[in-house]
């Protein structure tokens, strides 16, 4: 029996650092900022640095650090970045059994331009992990895990949430979701069923506003929609300020450890992950709030979504966990 199998995207990162990316100024970018470089030149770069990421492995590295029973099930192109994917989930022991090689598409990629700052621009090739099927899922081989841990779904494979939501809830199987915006987008009615369902919702500041249509300055409004959506524990990321969860009677707040960020990729599966396990471990939400801030902390202080993550038996800092009634004394009525 696996404690947790993992569900999400296995991606090759590759990250480019040079100081001929130069910013600019210009209303053509959606945010007015962009980089440039000489048209057909050859642009000097500092560093470069392989390292595996995507929602579904990079979960799956953190929960097999933390000392449970992982496997991961995706799927990778019949190349050389799909090998060495599979190559480094061994490593950190995590069973690879469940996961299907194709010659239809390559192994996801992205590429990161990093320059001076902690600005990057990331450059997506949606690959092997989004042409993952229902028929390629061993269903009768993961029914008797305990947790299944769904990151973010792109594309087509955004189809397959409820199917494995539907399973696991079938087969007495604890659901942490994480989702996407592929996910988020879903027809209100599929999206609903599959919400109701779920044990643990993973959500960023943006990610939340999306859901609830509600600004991110209202806080408790925003909980009070989720907690009408979701059975079970609600959790808004917010960055460098910290983290929110409610489990529709709380709110629990916690700030971050404030460490300097190096790089971010990553540092959301890291939290989600490391509230599953914390969960898992004690069943109290400030002891996987603490264990989630931690991780992700030492995460974004290294290049790399899987490295600095925390081992089993390291010891790591505690952050204050505040805890508050919902507006009104509590959450609003579950539907």
């Amino acid at each position: 029996m696996f404690d947790v199998i993992t569900f999400g995207s296995a991606t090759q990162d590759l990250y480019v650092k040079s100081k001929k990316f130069l910013p600019v100024l210009n209303k053509v970018f959606t945010t007015g900022r962009g980089i440039y470089f000489e048209y057909g030149s050859k642009i000097e770069a500092e560093d470069i640095v392989f390292a595996s990421g995507g929602g579904g492995t990079n979960s799956a590295a953190v929960l097999a650090k933390l000392g449970l029973k992982v496997a991961y099930c995706g799927m990778v192109g019949n190349d050389c970045f799909g090998n060495s994917i599979i190559k480094e989930l061994d490593k950190f022991k995590i069973n690879t059994d469940f996961i299907k090689k194709t010659g239809k598409k390559p192994t996801n990629i992205s590429v990161f331009l990093t320059y001076p700052g902690k600005d990057r621009t990331v450059l997506v090739y949606r690959g092997a992990s989004d042409i993952l099927s229902k028929k390629d899922i061993p269903w009768q081989k993961i029914k008797n895990a305990k947790w299944f841990y769904l990151g973010p779904f792109a594309g087509k494979l955004a189809n397959l949430t409820e199917d494995l939501v539907n399973f696991a809830k079938k087969n007495n199987i604890k659901v942490a979701l994480n989702p996407g915006y592929n996910q988020l987008t879903l027809p209100q009615p599929i999206l609903k069923r599959i919400l109701f369902k779920v044990d643990i919702l993973i959500l960023n500041k943006e990610e939340a506003c999306l859901l609830s249509k509600i600004s991110y300055k209202k806080e408790k409004k925003i909980f009070g929609k989720l907690d009408r959506l979701v059975s079970g524990i609600c959790i808004m990321t917010k960055g460098g300020q910290g983290v929110v969860v409610s489990d529709g009677t709380y709110l629990y707040r916690a700030p971050s450890l404030g460490l300097k960020a190096v790089d971010s990729t990553g540092a959301g599966d890291t939290f989600g992950a490391s509230f599953v396990a914390g969960i898992m471990e004690k069943d109290d939400i400030a002891y996987a709030i603490q264990l989630g801030m931690a991780n992700s902390a030492y995460n974004i202080v290294k290049f790399g979504a899987k490295e600095g993550i925390l081992r089993k038996g390291q010891s790591w800092p505690k952050v204050k966990v505040s805890k508050e009634l919902c507006s009104g004394g509590k959450c609003q009525t579950k539907i």
